[in-house]
């Protein structure tokens, strides 16, 4: 699937914010876990039967400072990850994920915050016929994230540490593919970590605060990508978001934003032309336009060129209602060039934790 490769590229960008020739130094890591399965939606409940367990596998890239981003972040690490989950439950199967990831430390670096992006593979999706009970991942390939706050604790002998905590994983195709109910795991861990390089690791440069300002810029972005409605069957069609929104950066970490956005989803326009033939209770003619347009602010973290950003919107043309007129987003940016004039994003589009479409977008900052 080709949305699959375009994202694990995507999110592997990530690991282009290391130092270019300089010298690495890395860890690796290991840890159980084991959770239960969040009813966010009642229509999983039947697949909710026992407690699932896995193990997650990290390679780290450490940060010193070098770079002004390192020091402005408080020295985090990034690298992948790569993750087992058995979900306990014969529809649901197996899940193996590959991600990338960065950590931030917090409280003299015994507390970690580090979020994963990747994609999943799911053993035993539904099936009309082998599989039909498993409504919440519709196809193989999944959008995976995992969230995770540990306890860290390094080089407590010969290189060799400790941490435990709470995760989250968030499995989804983004209703690229019919169901996508998807799942979350909440999960209790506890693992090893090995620092290599012990003796050669350097001090951290320290970070000296610099003022900076940027006038208010304007940006341009096209967003696209193929989806499908609830209706098994109904088939997928592409869709296409046009937006302008003006940016403001607060320093050299974070910016805001707001602006508006015209949707052309074509799903939603077979889903209405369904809708007026399958259940004529609903009176609809089947004419509503499926177009819809909305206005939206948000939030960006700038790290180097990469910007996790979340944003909310509200629709202000809504001929057909379809999930409510609040949307929100979660996404990833990625900037090119010395000048960051242009960029490309992931993002996911939902109503509330009812996901529409996973985006790709390109874009031009001005």
């Amino acid at each position: 699937m080709k949305w699959c490769l375009i994202l694990i590229l995507f999110a592997s960008s990530l690991i282009g914010v290391s130092q270019e020739k300089s010298t690495q130094y890395n860890s690796v890591e290991a840890h159980y876990f084991y959770g239960t399965i969040l009813e966010h939606n009642p229509e999983i409940g039947h697949l909710i039967t026992d407690h699932p367990e896995g193990m997650v596998v990290q390679y780290n890239i450490k940060s010193f400072g070098l770079k002004e981003w390192e020091r402005r972040h408080n020295y985090p690490d990034w690298g992948l990850t790569f993750s087992y989950q058995d979900m306990k439950n014969q529809y649901l199967g197996e899940l193996y994920g590959l991600y990338s990831h960065i950590s931030w430390y917090f409280l003299k670096r015994n507390l970690r915050l580090s979020v994963s992006q990747g994609i999943a593979y799911a053993t035993n999706p539904y099936h009309p016929d082998d599989n039909y009970l498993n409504n919440a991942f519709g196809s193989d390939f999944l959008s995976a994230t995992i969230l995770k706050l540990n306890y860290y604790e390094e080089h407590l002998w010969n290189g060799f540490g400790f941490q435990t905590g709470i995760s989250l994983f968030h499995y989804s195709n983004g209703n690229y593919t019919a169901p996508n109910t998807s799942t979350n795991t909440f999960a209790l861990n506890v693992g090893v970590n090995y620092n290599f390089n012990l003796e050669s690791l350097p001090e951290f440069i320290p970070y000296k605060r610099e003022k900076y300002s940027e006038p208010i810029k304007m940006n341009f972005l096209v967003r696209f990508g193929v989806n499908e409605s609830d209706v098994i069957g109904l088939g997928k069609a592409p869709f296409i978001i046009i937006s302008t929104f003006a940016d403001k950066r607060l320093s050299k970490s974070s910016s805001v934003y707001a602006g508006a956005e015209l949707f052309l989803s074509y799903f939603l326009r077979d889903l209405i032309e369904y809708r007026s033939i399958a259940y004529p209770e609903f009176n609809i003619s089947g004419n509503e336009d499926f177009k819809r347009v909305g206005v939206f602010a948000g939030y960006q973290l700038r790290i180097n060129k990469l910007a996790p950003f979340v944003n909310a919107g509200y629709y202000i043309y809504y001929p057909y209602d379809f999930e409510g007129r609040i949307y929100n987003r979660l996404g990833l940016k990625r900037y090119f060039g010395k000048k960051e004039q242009l960029f490309g994003i992931v993002s996911v589009k939902a109503h509330a934790a009812k996901a529409e479409a996973l985006e790709l977008g390109l874009g031009v900052r001005f």
